[in-house]
């Protein structure tokens, strides 16, 4: 993926409402969770400035109180930009600062993360539960 991931500002607040409303994704109160630092974006540069970046993809993360770890409230990527590396991106720098996550899906998704190693159990017939940790050093 070309661009990077960093943690989502209060500006980028309407772009991951956007791409998660696109994504039929309701992942509760977007701005709170912006400002508890428990959204990712992944974004590019136009023309390499920094104001023009466009937010491309974005994770929401649920910490959860007393829990090592977050879930993956939602994950979203702009459609036109899919299959590039996006997700992935997000999804390993959550990892890397959460060192371990866990998220419930649909079957239609199930190879995103079968892709990224993630430990897979069936719910019932068309939703998982899944679950990845960074060995302890």
């Amino acid at each position: 993926m070309d661009g990077h991931v960093r943690t989502a500002t209060p500006d980028d607040a309407l772009d991951v409402r956007r791409i998660l409303d696109a994504a039929m994704l309701e992942p509760g109160d977007v701005e709170t969770r912006i400002e508890n630092e428990d959204v990712l974006v992944a974004g590019d540069h136009r023309g390499g400035s920094e104001d023009g970046e466009r937010i491309l993809g974005t994770v929401v993360l649920e910490s959860r109180d007393g829990v090592h770890g977050a879930h993956v409230s939602a994950i979203g990527v702009r459609r036109r930009h899919r299959g590039k590396g996006i997700g992935r991106a997000l999804m390993e720098r959550a990892l890397e600062r959460e060192r371990r996550l866990t998220v419930r899906f649909d079957d239609g998704v199930r190879p995103f993360y079968e892709a990224l190693g993630f430990a897979i159990e069936p719910i019932d017939d068309q939703r998982h539960r899944g679950v990845i940790a960074l060995e302890q050093s």
